[in-house]
């Protein structure tokens, strides 16, 4: 698969430093194929690893990463901006709500 999406970049630098028209048609396509061929390569990778997270989750040891990976979404998911803690006047750290909003 990087051997493919390497190839791409390849073609793309070739089409960007080619100065006629004939040279930007004709690696266009080289392009165009090398693309298609990347993401074909780029999907059966994403599949193939797809499928063995399937099958280890449906091991005993894949309910433990069922678990690690819900929480996992669960973290990504907190609003970070919610502050619970704010200092006061006095520079300590106020941790209940009402002396928050005063």
């Amino acid at each position: 698969m990087k051997e493919k999406v390497k190839e791409k970049q390849k073609a793309y630098a070739t089409l960007m430093d080619s100065k006629t028209n004939e040279e930007k048609e004709v690696y266009k396509m080289k392009y165009k194929d090398a693309k298609k061929l990347a993401k074909k390569a780029v999907t059966l990778s994403k599949n193939n690893a797809f499928e063995r997270l399937c099958q280890k989750l449906e091991t005993k040891e894949g309910e433990k990463g069922v678990f690690k990976l819900a929480r996992a979404r669960e973290k990504r998911t907190r609003d970070l901006g919610n502050i619970g803690c704010v200092k006061g006047d006095d520079c300590k750290v106020l941790v209940v709500e009402t002396k928050i909003t005063e």
